[in-house]
C-alpha cells in the first residue's frame, strides 16, 4: 500500500517564495509643508508684477506701443489714442507691467508717456520704485533734466525720496559728469535723514576715483564707518575685481613722503 503525505509537496516548496503574513506597506509621499508664523520677513515686498508673466494682450499692447511711435511722423495722434484705448483698457497689474518693459526696452519716451497716464488712474499712488526705475532708465541715457524733472515731480507728491531715489539720482549725475551736483544730493540726503547703502556708497567711491577726485572718495569711504556694518569688508569688496585708481594715490602719496 502506498504511503500518502499531507504536507505540501517539496519540489513545490522550494520554487515557491515563502508567503509573509505581515501587512503590506503603503505608499506614501512627504510633501515639504513651510509655514511662516508671526509676522513676515523684514524687507519691502517685491512688486507683484514683477513675478508676474506678462499677459498676451499686455505683450501685444507693448507691440502695438512701438508701432504706433515708429509711424508717429505720418500719425500724430496715433500713439495718444493707442494709449488711451488700449493701454488704458489692461488691469493694473497689465499697465505696470508693460510700463516695467518699456524701461526694460530702454523705450524711454514711451515708458514716461505711459507714466503720465498711469499718474490720472484712480488706483495710483506715489511709488518711490516707480520713481527709481524711471530715473535710473534716464540716467543711462543721459537725459539729466527728464531726471531731475522726476525728482521734482516725487517731491511734489508730498513723499521724501528714499536711498533708492537718491542713488539713482546721484548716479544720473555722475553718468554726465556733474559731480558737485552728485555730491550735493549726498549731502542732502544726510542732512535729511536718510542713509545711504552699499550702492550708493559703491557708485560714488568708483566715480569720484575715475575723475581722480580721490579727496572726496576718501571722503566717502570714511562715511563707511558710519552707515555700513564691516566697512573694512565692504571696502575690499569694492575694490575687489577694480582696478581702484585709489591704490595708485595712496602709492604716489606715499612716494612724495619719502
Amino acid at each position: 500500500m502506498l504511503a500518502c503525505s499531507v504536507g505540501p509537496c517539496p519540489r513545490l516548496q522550494r520554487r515557491l517564495p515563502p508567503l509573509s503574513l505581515a501587512r503590506p506597506r503603503a505608499w506614501s509621499f512627504h510633501v515639504p509643508l513651510r509655514i511662516h508664523c508671526g509676522i513676515r520677513r523684514a524687507g519691502a515686498r517685491k512688486p507683484l508684477w514683477r513675478d508676474r508673466v506678462m499677459s498676451t494682450e499686455a505683450i501685444q499692447v507693448v507691440q502695438a506701443l512701438k508701432f504706433a511711435k515708429a509711424s508717429a511722423s505720418s500719425s500724430p495722434h496715433r500713439l495718444d489714442n493707442m494709449i488711451d484705448a488700449r493701454f488704458g483698457r489692461l488691469l493694473k497689474a497689465d499697465q505696470l507691467a508693460v510700463l516695467d518693459e518699456l524701461q526694460r526696452q530702454n523705450e524711454w519716451q514711451l515708458a514716461l508717456q505711459v507714466f503720465a497716464f498711469v499718474r490720472k488712474e484712480l488706483w495710483y499712488k506715489p511709488d518711490s520704485v516707480l520713481y527709481g526705475n524711471l530715473i535710473f532708465m534716464l540716467g543711462k541715457n543721459k537725459l539729466i533734466e527728464q531726471c531731475e524733472d522726476l525728482f521734482s515731480e516725487f517731491q511734489n507728491e508730498k513723499l521724501q525720496p528714499d536711498t533708492r531715489v537718491y542713488t539713482e539720482m546721484i548716479g544720473a549725475f555722475l553718468q554726465v559728469n556733474m559731480v558737485e551736483k552728485a555730491m550735493e544730493k549726498y549731502k542732502s540726503m544726510k542732512e535729511l535723514g536718510t542713509n545711504p547703502d552699499k550702492l550708493t556708497l559703491t557708485i560714488l567711491i568708483r566715480n569720484l576715483e575715475k575723475v581722480g577726485l580721490h579727496d572726496l572718495a576718501s571722503n566717502v569711504r570714511k562715511d563707511c564707518a558710519d552707515f555700513v556694518e564691516y566697512p573694512e569688508k565692504f571696502l575690499e569688496k569694492v575694490d575687489k575685481n577694480y582696478v581702484s585708481i585709489h591704490q595708485l594715490y595712496l602709492k604716489e602719496k606715499e612716494i612724495m613722503f619719502l
